[in-house]
């Protein structure tokens, strides 16, 4: 009987030791697929408050002009590398159509000079990706802002009246916001690449960020409120 007891004890902790690698990965996958809610949600607010304050947040007229738009909330100061920033966020373009907005792709942002200008050690940036030569090239598997495409800070008020020539002609438009300040800011020379974790964490599977954005693939509940806030903004592209 003891022996049998003994055995059975012996059997528990090999089953337990088994299964331990499987709980902890479970619990990875778990953490990993709240943070990206998270950081759906942290975006949505992002929209809500940049559009929000007419006076000071990006114009109107601009939003209705993109083609698409990146979102990255809570860029971060790199601790141990002295000037390195990185975050992580989403890009999500309009429609075929020109009605409505894509499920959102994962974005990541590593370099650049932003962070400072306005204060603060962690910044949301936003961008408006201005025609399809911006978007081709930011879908690639690498994107160094300045280099592969025209970028400057965008103007902000009620309208986008005041645009300068550079503004203008811009493939993309950058912005910033620290410490509740929002500003046109210079990101040149930061780079942005795809995420595919956040990518997998939210469809289940690897996609890339082309076969997201471009198709009509269905956007995952934890991005309804970020659809939703682009939507009550701008639901539809304006005629360039």
């Amino acid at each position: 009987m003891r022996l049998t007891k003994l055995m059975l004890a012996a059997a528990l902790t090999v089953l337990g030791a088994m299964s331990a690698p499987w709980i902890s990965s479970e619990a990875a996958r778990a953490k990993a697929d709240n943070d990206t809610a998270n950081r759906l949600n942290a975006a949505a607010d992002v929209v809500s408050d940049m559009m929000g304050a007419p006076d000071k947040g990006i114009p109107k007229d601009l939003l209705d002009k993109a083609a698409c738009v990146v979102v990255v909330p809570s860029v971060k100061k790199a601790a141990l590398i002295i000037g390195a920033k990185y975050g992580r966020g989403f890009i999500v373009c309009r429609n075929k159509s020109g009605r409505g907005w894509s499920a959102p792709g994962g974005m990541r942002i590593e370099g650049g000079s932003f962070g400072l200008q306005i204060g603060g050690s962690s910044t949301d940036v936003v961008m408006l990706l201005m025609n399809q030569s911006a978007i081709d090239k930011l879908l690639s598997s690498k994107f160094t802002i300045g280099a592969d495409a025209s970028a400057a800070a965008g103007p902000v008020g009620r309208t986008a009246s005041a645009q300068t020539d550079a503004q203008l002609h811009a493939q993309l438009l950058t912005y910033s916001r620290a410490q509740g300040l929002f500003a046109g800011v210079s990101l040149d020379g930061a780079t942005l690449r795809p995420d595919d974790d956040a990518n997998k964490d939210m469809y289940g599977r690897t996609m890339s960020n082309r076969d997201i954005v471009l198709t009509s693939l269905q956007a995952p509940s934890t991005a309804a409120r970020l659809i939703a806030e682009l939507n009550s903004h701008s639901s539809r592209r304006a005629n360039e």
